[in-house]
Parts: C-alpha cells; structure tokens; sequence
C-alpha cells in the first residue's frame, strides 16, 4: 500500500473511531459518554444468568445484525436529520452544516428529498469540496447508506471504486465488528483485537442490567482498560454494547478510542443506538465527536449528530 493510500485509510479510520480533546479534559460535543437511553437497575452476576464473559464475546464477534440495521434502511421511507460541527483549536464552533431528509424507495429506487440544508462558516472550499476530510468522510458513509445497500459507490473510476471498497470494509469491521485484527491500518492493526490473548490482559469486563428505551430489558456488556495499563498499550479505552435479554440482539455500541504517539494522536467517542419497526432492527441514533492531528495534515476538530425517525416500510 503506497504512502497516499495509507494516509487516506488512517484519515478514515480516526474519523469513525477517535477524538484528541485537550490534553486533561473532554471536549462536550453531544456527550456520547454512553448509551444515553438506557437506564441501569444494577449490576448482574452473570454466572446467576447461565452466562459467561466468552458468551458476550460470542456475542459480540459473531453478530451480524448491528450491521444489518443500517442495510435494513433501504427498505424504509423515513426522515433523518444531520447536524455536523467543525471547530477551532480553540475549540470554538467555525463550521455548521444540518440538512434534513426524507428518504424513500419506490420499487427499489431510492430517491432522497432534502427538505432543508443550511451550512454557514468554514465549510467548504473554494472548488466546492468540504474543508475537512471528517465531514467528506460522513458524507461518504452515511449519506451512501441512504442511497445503496451500503456497498455501491456512484461516481468514482473503476481504480477509485477498488480503493473506496478496501477502505470501507475496514471501517465497517472496526464499527460493526469491533474486536476483530483489522490489517491494513498503519501502526494500529495490532490494537484492534482485543480479545485476543495479547491485549485481553490490559481490560476488565463489567456486566449489568437495565432498560433500553424505557421499556426493553437490556444486558450492559463493558469492555473498559485497566486502570493499571498504559494508555498507550491499547487503543479502545472503552467498548460498552447493549444486548436484547430475550434474543442478544445488539440494540447499542459506544467506543471510545484514544491513541498518541510521535506520528499522530487521536481520541473519538462514537455512539450508535437501534430500535425495531416491524421487527427489524434500525438505527434511530449516531453520535460523534473527535479530533484527530497527523504530520503535513490540518489538525481536525469535528462532531455530528444523526437522527433517523418515522420509519414506514415500503
């Protein structure tokens, strides 16, 4: 993989997954501490529940419905609502962009109706591209789910479209899979396993049990680093998943990553939460903040927020 390549999957790769804040303190952007619409009764014994650590590991490995929820929404009329702010280095908002859409899919084609966009501030550049990768990132990403099955990419070459490709599974495996080894991605491959036996030592595991969206009796399942490891032998400081107790299903991921060294740093909170329309899951909620800094680069202060809601099935 050349020197460009590298750089692009690394740029995608801290936009999903990271965020520097201040060196001491957290920057407040949409709080995505949590999931943030659960309510936990107390901690649970697992072992009372005829479970184990390795079933929630299981679980989380071997899921294939979190990812499912966002290819779901292709069959889906429904209204989103997207709000991204850029920063300064002082941490003052420069850039804003909402837009708000109605998506729907008339015999299979998808057609999307903005009903308002609004930008203002240090957004876009004078060729009409975004002024921060972040932002062309989400764009990419989240606005394809609206308009594919999560695969296709429209309006890029044959070369591009190859490119394009490798760098999305890689990111749909660190969000939707997280745990797995995920090559490709300089100097972090190796931290992103960490379940496996060398990074396993440096987390602890916390179990509870609670209620999801008021009414949906939830497992809480926390991956959390040892206060006694370095921050640097890890990367994920923090994964905290949310399990249907009636089918395991997962309703709700946080990560929160963080990573320094001479080369780049990065720290991001990220926040994804689902609920079921007709007994299929869909995402209603994503949350993000993070700043990222690499060499020959402009440091990148971002957050945004997403909103999907009014699901009718088409």
């Amino acid at each position: 993989m050349d020197y460009y390549m590298n750089k692009k999957l690394l740029l995608a790769f801290c936009l999903l997954l990271s965020a520097l804040t201040s060196k001491a303190q957290q920057i407040p952007r949409f709080n995505p501490d949590t999931i943030l619409t659960i309510v936990i009764d107390s901690a649970v014994n697992i072992r009372s529940h005829r479970l184990n650590t390795q079933d929630f590991i299981d679980a989380v490995m071997n899921d294939t419905s979190f990812y499912k929820a966002f290819q779901n929404m292709k069959y889906y009329a429904f209204t989103a609502e997207n709000r991204i702010f850029t920063y300064d280095k002082r941490n003052k908002v420069d850039g804003k962009v909402y837009r708000r859409l109605l998506h729907s899919n008339s015999k299979g084609k998808h057609q999307i109706e903005y009903t308002a966009k609004r930008d203002s501030g240090n957004v876009f550049k004078k060729n009409g591209k975004y002024q921060l990768y972040t932002v062309e990132m989400f764009d990419y990403i989240f606005m394809n789910a609206y308009n594919s099955d999560y695969v296709k990419s429209e309006g890029t070459s044959a070369e591009n479209k190859g490119k394009n490709e490798g760098y999305k599974d890689k990111l749909k495996t660190l969000v939707f899979t997280p745990g797995r080894r995920v090559n490709g991605i300089p100097f972090i491959s190796s931290k992103t396993e960490i379940f496996g036996p060398e990074l396993r030592q440096f987390y602890s595991f916390e179990f509870a049990r609670g209620k999801y969206l008021d009414s949906i009796p939830v497992y809480r399942f926390k991956v959390k680093r040892k206060p006694s490891t370095a921050t640097d032998d890890v990367m994920i400081q923090e994964m905290t998943t949310i399990f249907d107790v009636n089918n395991f299903e997962i309703l709700g991921r946080y990560i929160d990553m963080k990573y320094s060294n001479m080369l780049f740093d990065f720290n991001v909170q990220m926040n994804i939460e689902l609920n079921k329309f007709n007994d299929q899951l869909l995402p209603i909620k994503i949350s993000y903040q993070g700043n990222w800094d690499i060499p020959f680069h402009k440091e990148e202060r971002a957050s945004f927020l997403i909103v999907h809601k009014d699901y009718k099935r088409e």
